[in-house]
């Protein structure tokens, strides 16, 4: 790329912007009042004039990434030539290119000797936004009223001075003013922490050769991208994947329709062929779809910088307004992370296995969010509390590598695990167990992480309800290239007890009472590649570590492991036994595929075999709760483990997984 700055100090202006935004993450992260927001649930951002995204930062939250130039761009829309030093706005609205409206975004214009020369963007979850549930979660809304406040484009500092009539109109909304106004401080700060930055820069290097710094590292970005894109083949793929119903319509799986061209050194999405809106929260809008395009895409390369040049390579099209990737107002949005986002990247992951199959992943398990909200006995008038927790869970199988266990989620990375007792001091829920779940991990030649099991006790508490956010409960985490799909996600309330209940992987304002004890797993990531496949001491191994039972090692893998000392892990294969396991297999599995569901249904209400059998070895999508058979579910279930699975299993061991199934040769007729 040719610049007009030298390239020593393009190179440091380039990793000061950088730094300048990871400076703002740690303002954030020392003073907010949210512990959603201090576990690391936020993102920053530098803009120029146009709004448009100068640099992201090294920790940022994949949803946001696409999100934070649009939102800069509707401020700069709304207060077109009224635009002062001093000013901060804030704004969280999905219909203007925000995420959900948890997701609150302030904005501060940088000037430097009255010229404006930018914006720095400062977003982080607020826990509650209010809403008809704790946590503004509300899988029953039929509109966004029902989800929380909307805020469109306001001023909440003019020209230094707070508003405070603006800001407690906003944090009154809420179940906690206090820390969101806290929260409003902390990231209004770290925005100035970055106007300080660059005001630095300019004194040091001069605005002329800032201001064009921050054009040339946006060429930079894009020059790159386009080098990368050019050098692939030019071509169409194509792939779907579902949100698991639409309440509304009853069951049935909701596709999601991704199709990508390269074409020269341009990479083009359309998604406009996906399911019109849905009567639940897990719609997005388009700047969360287009999050999802842009993190799936960046993760396949990863030593470019993230801005605005990088859009400019990679476009999309969402299709009309209407759509569960377009929303439109009033949708209801809050869900989109575990909804629209969440396949959108896993699509994507699976077409670029087509083009860089070195860098293959199988399906990883889906952002979850169990909310549970009510008034706290222990403190002084029975405040409000809030437990807001997310749980780790597995990645898909890799090319060559087994997926990571108990990571956090493709949404957010830089995730971590919530503190227990942090959670536990501020809010009457014990965590009872955290866990490792064996067998979560979709069977492969190469194995999917794994997913965790994580249970909780409430107590000292009135007026109390749960709330979850999830999918793929029907929507199997799924393996790629003759992988297994696996485990379906799912809460316990009392789970083992007479007043047991299977709650689901979506529901809202669920009421719950001190001593209720409820448990959920998240999914493990899914396999790739033909489970008979892998290296028996693999497997091996994995029944050591506690990763795989003995039970499934022989059922998903055709191995058969006998016990010498359990007390120091000591067992062996049976060589001659797996070899006949796993010709049985062989021979059996296409059949398994196409059995009746009905008697699947009987044989696991019967408790002669489980969730893991109904959807590894018959391809069965059940209700978990009751035993019911969803048969249009079931049908689509089938289908897409037909392309995704069986097509890749051979009768000839010696043959290896193939990629190229989703290349399209004639875009129209798909």
């Amino acid at each position: 790329m040719a610049t007009t700055l030298d390239p020593v100090t393009f190179e440091v202006l380039k990793n000061a912007f950088i730094n300048t935004v990871d400076q703002m993450a740690e303002q954030i992260l020392r003073t907010c009042y949210s512990f959603v927001i201090y576990s690391r649930d936020f993102s920053s951002a530098l803009c120029d004039t146009e709004g448009n995204t100068v640099m992201q930062g090294t920790g940022d939250i994949a949803a946001h990434v696409g999100t934070l130039h649009y939102t800069a761009k509707a401020v700069i829309r709304q207060f077109e030539g009224d635009i002062h030093p001093g000013d901060v706005f804030v704004i969280n609205d999905v219909y203007e290119g925000g995420s959900h409206f948890n997701d609150t975004r302030i904005i501060r214009p940088i000037y430097y000797d009255g010229e404006l020369l930018g914006y720095a963007q400062a977003n982080g979850h607020w826990a509650d936004v209010g809403g008809a549930t704790p946590g503004s979660f509300n899988v029953k809304a039929l509109d966004h009223m029902g989800e929380g406040l909307r805020i469109p484009p306001t001023r909440l500092w003019s020209k230094d001075e707070f508003l405070e009539d603006v800001a407690y109109l906003i944090a009154k909304n809420t179940r906690n003013p206090r820390d969101i106004i806290g929260d409003m401080q902390a990231q209004a700060e770290a925005t100035r922490v970055a106007e300080r930055e660059i005001q630095r820069l300019c004194d040091k290097y001069g605005v002329e050769t800032i201001k064009t710094a921050m054009a040339e590292v946006q060429d930079y970005v894009e020059d790159l991208t386009r080098a990368k894109i050019a050098a692939l083949p030019d071509g169409v793929w194509y792939t779907e994947d579902y949100i698991d119903q639409d309440p509304a319509r009853g069951e049935g799986l909701i596709p999601i329709k991704t199709r990508m061209t390269i074409s020269g050194d341009t990479v083009h999405y359309d998604l406009s062929e996906s399911h019109a809106s849905i009567s639940s929260m897990l719609n997005a809008g388009f700047g969360g779809s287009f999050a999802g395009i842009v993190a799936g895409t960046k993760m396949q390369f990863p030593d470019i910088p993230l801005n605005s040049g990088f859009y400019r390579v990679v476009t999309a099209d969402l299709g009309p307004l209407g759509s569960v990737v377009n929303a439109d107002w009033p949708s209801p949005c809050a869900g989109f992370c575990s909804g629209p986002f969440e396949k959108i990247m896993s699509s994507v992951f699976e077409i670029w296995s087509d083009i860089q199959p070195k860098r293959a992943m199988a399906c990883t398990f889906n952002l979850e969010y169990l909310l549970v909200g009510g008034r706290d006995q222990r403190g002084d008038g029975n405040p409000n509390f809030m437990w807001y927790d997310w749980m780790m869970g597995g990645w898909g199988a890799r090319n060559g590598a087994d997926g990571y266990n108990a990571s956090a989620a493709v949404f957010g990375v830089q995730y971590g695990t919530q503190s227990f007792e942090g959670q536990e001091r501020l809010a009457p829920v014990l965590t009872s167990c955290h866990d490792l779940v064996p067998d979560s991990g979709g069977p492969g030649k190469f194995r999917g992480g794994l997913g965790a099991e994580k249970g909780g006790k409430l107590w000292a508490s009135d007026n109390t309800v749960m709330s979850y956010c999830c999918d793929r409960e029907r929507s199997v985490t799924w393996g790629l290239w003759g992988g297994l799909p696996s485990i379906p996600h799912g809460v316990w309330l009392n789970k083992g007890t007479e007043n047991e209940r299977y709650l689901g992987s979506i529901f809202a304002a669920e009421p719950i009472k001190s001593g209720d004890e409820f448990t959920r797993p998240s999914a493990g990531g899914g396999g790739l590649g033909d489970p008979l496949q892998r290296d028996v001491d693999a497997v091996l191994e994995d029944v050591i570590d506690g990763y795989v039972t003995i039970a499934r090692a022989e059922k998903d893998y055709g191995v058969v492991i006998k016990t010498i000392d359990p007390e120091i892990f000591l067992y062996e294969v049976d060589l001659e036994a797996t070899l006949a396991s796993r010709e049985f297999i062989r021979t059996n599995r296409h059949a398994w595929i196409e059995r009746e569901p009905q008697e699947v249904s009987e044989e696991y209400r019967s408790g002669l075999i489980n969730e893991m059998d109904c959807v590894r070895q018959f391809g069965v999508i059940l209700d978990w709760g009751s035993g019911e058979v969803l048969e249009n579910t079931t049908a689509q279930f089938r289908k897409m483990l037909q392309r995704r699975t069986v097509v890749h299993w051979t009768d000839d061991p010696s043959i290896d997984f193939v990629p190229g199934t989703l290349t399209v040769s004639e875009p129209a007729t798909v």
